[in-house]
């Protein structure tokens, strides 16, 4: 699998990055474990030199789970995991949405970027992933209650002190990563993006591509809505964040369904599926170092791995974006008010 470098960092990732949310379980359906532990070992088998996590995947869940799966093959792999999102008291902390934990206890999970706990998250996730340092670190969503600036050192002061490589932010705007860059260079981003999710084309993508900025997008399949195999007779339990979210409404699922059935052609052009084109298209985009992409088992993970293969024609990458063009939310999803 050919790497690509991640901005200016000497660090070189695959094109298909492993995506551990749904293995932590939470808000997925609950987790099976050596079905996790498969996917992240069918993952590094198959090329995949990255994995990204983070606490609250699981509540831990999902960094031990890594960590688990890693003991041999540290020395090849990049670990990225992030900070800012907790589900204690801490002081400082600023309320984002109500869930449910992995046993249906009531929990508010909350933003918090300051030094203090950030500091404190560092170290909690380097002994659940039972590593010396964090080669990516990412701050996951950013905290309006406290200031950039103090973010910032304290990823410098983990940088000092050998616990971090690099660093990085996931759903800042290009304000809020100008502000981080006034103290520290940045090595990513990891916006959403997918054939149903391309507001950061005018935006965050063009300042990352002057600034020299990685992207690592999240959620090229859209929680596996563009793998085309989730039909109109499918119904989520009610631990499964997909219930609530807004493509997933029969309405606007059966729009992406009708899509996906316009580019099945392609799909059966290159002899791959559906998901598989729709993770391509995303990865080749002007821009994007690489796409995140989760898998519940190790077959899935070794299909995922196979999309670093695809090459599609400057016609076909036109015809897929021509299909999805037309498909609109009614309003803007908003996590912080969303129902999980």
């Amino acid at each position: 699998m050919k790497l690509r470098r991640l901005g200016k960092s000497d660090m070189e990732v695959s094109p298909v990055i492993l995506g551990t949310w749904a293995l932590g379980g939470w808000l997925w359906g609950g987790t099976e474990r050596n079905n996790a532990e498969q996917a992240i070992r069918a993952s590094i088998d198959s090329g995949i030199n990255c994995i990204d996590t983070a606490p609250v995947y699981g509540f831990g869940l999902s960094e031990e789970l890594v960590g688990k799966s890693i003991r041999h093959n540290r020395n090849r792999l990049l670990i990225a995991t992030k900070c800012g999102l907790v589900w204690d008291d801490r002081k400082g902390s600023t309320a984002f949405f109500e869930s449910m934990d992995l046993n249906g206890k009531p929990i508010k999970v909350k933003r918090c970027l300051r030094k203090e706990s950030i500091i404190r998250e560092c170290d909690e996730s380097l002994k659940r992933l039972g590593i010396d340092v964090i080669d990516l670190y990412q701050c996951q969503w950013p905290d309006p209650a406290t200031p950039i600036e103090e973010t910032v050192e304290a990823f410098s002061v983990l940088k000092d002190k050998g616990k971090i490589r690099a660093c990085g932010v996931s759903n800042f705007s290009v304000s809020q990563m100008e502000e981080w860059q006034k103290y520290m260079p940045l090595t990513s981003d990891q916006p959403k993006y997918s054939l149903l999710s391309r507001d950061i084309e005018n935006d965050i993508l063009p300042f990352c591509k002057k600034s020299n900025i990685g992207v690592i997008c999240y959620s090229p399949m859209e929680m596996g809505l563009l793998a085309g195999k989730i039909g109109m007779d499918k119904v989520f339990p009610d631990n499964d964040t997909r219930k609530n979210r807004p493509w997933f409404q029969l309405n606007k699922r059966q729009e992406v369904l009708d899509a996906l059935e316009q580019i099945k052609p392609i799909a059966d052009k290159y002899n791959t599926s559906l998901g598989n084109i729709a993770i391509a298209w995303t990865f080749h985009q002007a821009s994007i170092t690489s796409a995140i992409v989760g898998a519940r088992d190790g077959e899935q993970a070794k299909i995922n791995a196979t999309t670093a293969d695809i090459s599609l024609s400057d016609e076909d990458h036109y015809n897929i974006r021509i299909a999805f063009s037309s498909l609109k939310l009614d309003e803007p999803y908003d996590p912080a008010t969303a129902k999980r």
